[in-house]
C-alpha cells in the first residue's frame, strides 16, 4: 500500500466533512450543502484520484472491495484513515464554528422517519453512489467526466434524502460530525449508516457484475 493513497484518502475525507459538513451547518441550506458534497468529490477525484481513486467513503471502499477492485489490506487502510480524516475533519469544523457549531450536521433520522425507512433509504442512495463509481470509472465508459457524473449523483443523493436522514451514504461522513454534534440521537443512530451504507455498496457490486457478465 502506497503511503500517498492513505494520505489522499485522508485529506479527501477531511476536506468532505469540513467543507460539505460546514457549508450545511453555517448556511441551513440543503441545496448549498448537497453542492457543496458534490464539487469536493468532482474536485478532489480530478486532484487525487491517481493515487488512489479517491474513495473517502468506507462505504464505497467496501462496495470495491466486494467486486474486487481493492485488496482486503489496502482496503482495511483506507477505511481507517477515511474515518480518522472524517473525526478529525469534523473536530476542525467544531473548533472553527465555536458557539455556532450546533448539530454540525449530523445525519440522523428526521421526525416521523422510521429506523427501517432510514435504512433502507441510506442502502438504497448509496448503492446509487457506487453504481455510479462502477458504471462511469471502474467501467472506464465516462472517461475523464467520470468525477463529474460522480459528482452530481452525490449531490442528487443529497438532494434527495438530505431531508429525512441527512443523506449519509457514507459511514466517515457520519461519524466525525455525531462525536460533535448536540443532536441528542446522533451517536445512536450512527449503526444505521456503518451498516446500510457498506450493503448498498456491495449490492452496487453485484449489478456490475451481473451487467459485466452480459456483454
Amino acid at each position: 500500500m502506497q503511503i500517498k493513497a492513505l494520505v489522499a484518502e485522508f485529506i479527501g475525507t477531511f476536506t468532505l466533512i469540513f467543507i460539505g459538513a460546514g457549508t450545511g451547518q453555517i448556511s441551513g441550506s440543503l441545496v448549498a450543502a448537497a453542492f457543496a458534497f458534490g464539487l469536493v468529490v468532482i474536485a478532489f477525484a480530478y486532484a487525487y484520484g491517481s493515487y488512489s481513486g479517491l474513495h473517502i467513503n468506507p462505504a464505497v471502499t467496501i462496495g470495491l472491495l466486494a467486486g474486487g477492485q481493492i485488496k482486503l489490506g489496502d482496503a482495511i487502510g483506507y477505511i481507517l484513515v477515511q474515518l480518522l480524516g472524517g473525526i478529525a475533519g469534523a473536530a476542525t469544523l467544531f473548533y472553527v464554528l465555536g458557539d455556532s457549531a450546533g448539530a454540525m450536521g449530523a445525519t440522523v433520522p428526521a421526525a416521523g422517519v422510521g429506523v427501517g425507512q432510514a435504512f433502507v433509504l441510506e442502502l438504497f442512495l448509496t448503492f446509487l453512489l457506487v453504481n455510479a463509481i462502477y458504471h462511469a470509472a471502474v467501467s472506464g465508459k465516462a472517461g475523464d467526466f467520470a468525477p463529474i457524473a460522480i459528482g452530481f449523483m452525490l449531490t442528487a443523493c443529497i438532494l434527495a434524502g438530505g431531508p429525512l436522514t441527512g443523506a449519509s451514504l457514507n459511514p466517515a461522513r457520519s461519524l466525525g460530525p455525531a462525536l460533535f454534534s448536540d443532536a441528542s440521537n446522533a451517536i445512536s443512530s450512527l449503526w444505521i449508516f456503518f451498516v446500510a451504507c457498506p450493503l448498498g455498496g456491495v449490492l452496487a457490486a453485484l449489478v456490475y457484475k451481473f451487467f459485466s457478465s452480459e456483454e
